[in-house]
């Protein structure tokens, strides 16, 4: 194996991978990615860590805090999942990807190992991102979970802080399908002694999170402001128009303003999570480490895709017409989407969406507004819901428009009929977003 593009290929065809064929490659058990770190001299005890789970939120939490550790001076590495268009997006250090003969030369060296473990293309690629965190002699890792948290592969991680953002429907068929039982396995990732901040607060799932804490002996703080006692936490209030955001601290007279660069109104939410993480790790985790300042803080929280290349964030591409890309994929995902959308000013709403089979498609279609036009199409993987299934289904919901093959003729035929002052929102997967963008908009090259 001598080039990049064989050692993907590699990857992808070779290993079962989640986001192509689904459950068949979910591994309900650490016992690969043990043996695979065994291998490799136990790289996930070499480096300090923050540990995110949960439903929606994490992968945006995720960068922002890369982006303010970053921005701090620490020498950061991020993992998180899916890539939308390249790989290497899934590890990084500072910002920049993992260099393409990393990817080649962690594939040659482990191939004997792997066909010998059979390990999954994530457990595979967790082990990749350890190994390289822990030879660059990373400061910080921020470490996004990619399903569950109990048994997902992270989870071999002792972190220094642990993070569940909120709590909602998604996998219920390898996660449960009730809140709690989701819950529970999310709170797998809560490790003895380590603070915990939870996002968000639900009446069914604190107890879950609450419960294990007093188990593990973890110190639990809440970023929600909806809480009785206000020991930790913030409230976040959108800007309207060009005026800043307004970030206020439930604990003390903190007032902070800012321009953040990832605007969707839901990221309140996030943003909360982040600042009550931070201000966690600067009264728990500092020793020894240079405090994180507010300046920091505010600067980073101004300039994450630059710093961290995340995109599909509320991520507006172009705006006349206005095109919006988000990577929301379930029900509570595309209800704050919506949310979003019908605060903007548009003529006519055009909507790309497609999505995988393993969603609760009916919960999300119910979200979408029935005024919009619609260009239903499929992302091109195995898992990917076929168009005119999604059409007919979406048609029971009062949401009428084409089906199209491909993602890259939904966004050509959308882009032929939106007028200057009309809206394209593209939504509903990962996978659609990911081509959605090679098609509206060449890569952003690093």
């Amino acid at each position: 194996m001598h080039s990049y593009s064989e050692a993907v290929n590699y990857l992808m065809q070779k290993l079962p991978m989640f986001s192509r064929i689904g459950e068949a490659a979910y591994k309900k058990d650490l016992t690969n990615i043990r043996k695979l770190c065994e291998a490799l001299h136990h790289p996930e005890t070499q480096f300090p860590a923050i540990h995110i789970a949960g439903t929606n939120g994490k992968g945006s939490v995720s960068h922002m805090l890369a982006a303010i550790f970053q921005q701090a001076g620490y020498k950061t590495g991020l993992y998180t999942s899916p890539h939308l268009i390249d790989f290497r997006e899934r590890i990084r250090i500072n910002g920049q990807m993992i260099p393409e003969e990393e990817v080649v030369a962690f594939v040659c060296k482990t191939q004997s190992l792997t066909e010998s473990i059979g390990p999954s293309f994530f457990e595979l690629t967790v082990a990749m991102a350890f190994d390289y965190f822990a030879r660059e002699q990373v400061e910080m890792a921020i470490v996004e979970t990619g399903l569950g948290g109990r048994l997902d592969s992270t989870n071999i991680l002792m972190p220094e802080l642990s993070i569940i953002t909120n709590i909602s429907f998604d996998h219920q068929h390898l996660l449960g399908n009730a809140l709690a039982a989701i819950a529970s396995e999310k709170a797998g990732i809560i490790k003895p002694g380590v603070p915990v901040v939870i996002g968000e607060y639900h009446p069914e799932t604190f107890p879950v999170f609450a419960e294990k804490a007093r188990a593990c002996n973890s110190p639990l703080f809440l970023a929600s402001p909806n809480q009785a006692e206000k020991t930790s936490g913030w409230v976040v209030e959108a800007g309207q128009g060009t005026e800043p955001w307004i970030f206020r601290s439930v604990t003390d007279e903190r007032v902070w303003h800012c321009h953040p660069d990832l605007t969707g109104n839901y990221q309140q939410k996030n943003i909360a999570t982040v600042l009550t993480a931070i201000d966690v790790f600067n009264r728990h985790c500092t020793e020894g480490r240079a405090w994180i300042s507010p300046d920091q803080v505010l600067a980073a929280l101004q300039q994450v895709k630059k710093l961290t290349g995340l995109r599909g964030r509320w991520d507006i591409i172009c705006n006349h017409p206005r095109i919006v890309l988000d990577v929301a994929h379930n029900e509570a995902g595309i209800q704050e989407v919506m949310q979003q959308t019908a605060r903007e000013n548009y003529r006519q709403l055009h909507v790309v969406t497609g999505f995988v089979k393993d969603k609760d498609i009916p919960a999300a279609l119910r979200q979408f507004p029935t005024h919009a036009h619609y260009y239903f199409t499929q992302a091109q993987l195995p898992r990917a819901l076929e168009v005119t299934t999604l059409q007919a289904l979406a048609q029971t919901y009062g949401l009428s428009g084409q089906a199209y093959a491909t993602v890259s003729e939904a966004c050509a035929a959308a882009l032929r009929q939106a007028a200057p002052d009309d809206m394209i929102l593209v939504c509903g997967s990962v996978f659609v977003v990911g081509e959605a963008l090679q098609v509206l908009e060449k890569p952003v090259s690093e």
